[in-house]
């Protein structure tokens, strides 16, 4: 055999096909042989994209979600304060239809409702995957007193419920700011939401990754780290989160849609969003308000939510399995 086919012949084992199966590679292909996970992304890039760009289709539909267009065509509601049309007053005007006794345009409005729910959603799950990483992975690399106080307060977090816990403290959080007798602004109820939601929501990350740092410490490339005279903070960087993406991921794709509905409920409540801000939970209140005589108003908040979230926690599983196959059923 000729050297020039001894060369070609090793050529597999270049760089380039190492490359090719490497973890991040594979993962890849696994999720992209996944039919439900490739039609879960899809929807769930359908409606991001749909949030970034409402102020824009707004634009080009001619409409926006505050103007009360039955004070200016006051044929467009009946008698009852309902929609003239049938299915919602349902037109080429108002695709969607319009609101019962205000006669906003349920088409922007929805447009704005998403962008607002997923924009508090999305900063939660920063907020709080960032809190979960640095305090779990903080307590599980120190470990000792740390590790124990921290944990105690995991303990107590995961004991609280939520949801009760949630409608009592929000108005707390609102009159630290605003006296009893103010309006409260729409960015502070955002920021309050995003805030108490992520301080409340960070525990089960933070345990999960604490039990990885104590299992991944000990091991020899972390000692090997330490003799070298690697620096805490490197070891935590460089060392430990190159190995705990995978459930930083996993776990960042189950919280967002569970934020999405913690977020809907309490404007459902009238504790986190209110009218006129557009908010799914907002545009649900309204509709439950009215769903006997125009179903159509409540249909359509409701059945883009179902759909958002639904995708989202299938897409959530696929990527579980794709970067870690073990985790398989």
């Amino acid at each position: 055999m000729t050297d020039a086919s001894v060369e070609n012949s090793s050529s597999p084992s270049t760089p380039q096909g190492n490359e090719s199966r490497s973890p991040g590679r594979l993962a890849w292909n696994r999720f992209k042989r996944d039919r439900t996970g490739v039609i879960s992304a899809c929807v769930v890039i359908f409606f991001f994209v749909i949030a970034v760009a409402a102020p824009l289709i707004a634009k080009l539909y001619g409409k926006n979600p505050y103007t009360t267009y039955a004070s200016q065509r006051p044929e467009l509601l009946n008698a009852f304060a309902y929609p003239a049309g049938p299915n919602g007053g349902m037109s080429g005007e108002f695709w969607f239809g319009i609101e019962p006794q205000l006669g906003r345009d349920v088409f922007t409005f929805l447009l704005y409702a998403i962008r607002n729910s997923l924009g508090i959603a999305i900063a939660t799950t920063l907020l709080t995957v960032f809190l979960g990483v640095v305090i779990g992975t903080t307590a599980g690399y120190l470990g000792g007193k740390t590790d124990y106080l921290v944990g105690r307060v995991i303990d107590i977090l995961l004991s609280f419920p939520s949801t009760l816990f949630f409608i009592a403290f929000m108005p707390v959080v609102y009159g630290l700011f605003v006296a009893p007798d103010e309006n409260i602004p729409t960015a502070l109820r955002a920021v309050g939401l995003i805030i108490v939601l992520a301080v409340f929501g960070w525990a089960s990350l933070a345990r999960l990754l604490r039990g990885q740092v104590l299992g991944l410490r000990e091991r020899e490339f972390i000692e090997a780290a330490k003799v070298t005279g690697a620096s805490p903070g490197r070891i935590v960087f460089k060392e430990l989160l190159p190995n705990l993406w995978t459930p930083i991921i996993i776990q960042s794709t189950l919280m967002l849609p569970a934020f999405v509905t913690i977020e809907a409920g309490l404007a459902f409540l009238g504790v986190g969003m209110i009218d006129p801000t557009p908010d799914w939970g907002v545009m649900i209140q309204r509709g439950a308000m009215f769903y006997t005589e125009d179903l159509t108003f409540m249909l359509f908040p409701g059945l883009s939510m179902v759909i958002f979230v639904l995708a989202f926690n299938l897409l959530g599983d696929s990527v579980r399995d794709a970067l870690d196959p073990k985790s398989k059923r």
